[in-house]
């Protein structure tokens, strides 16, 4: 379920170090979120595909 923020809470989440970070240091933290969010996708889609596949063993029994 999704979970509705107000911007205050949003900017109150973050920590003093991000908001006095610089380009540099933002750009590389931009990154890694790029990458955490790849790699949940594709946990998200090799779950997918394991459940299918048990499926698929499950049914040829």
């Amino acid at each position: 379920m999704a979970m509705d923020l107000t911007l205050q809470q949003i900017v109150e989440g973050i920590p003093k170090s991000l908001l006095n970070a610089s380009d540099r240091e933002l750009e590389g933290f931009q990154k890694i979120i790029e990458e955490t969010i790849k790699l949940r996708e594709g946990q998200r889609n090799l779950q997918v595909m394991i459940k299918n596949f048990s499926s698929s063993q499950i049914q040829r029994s």
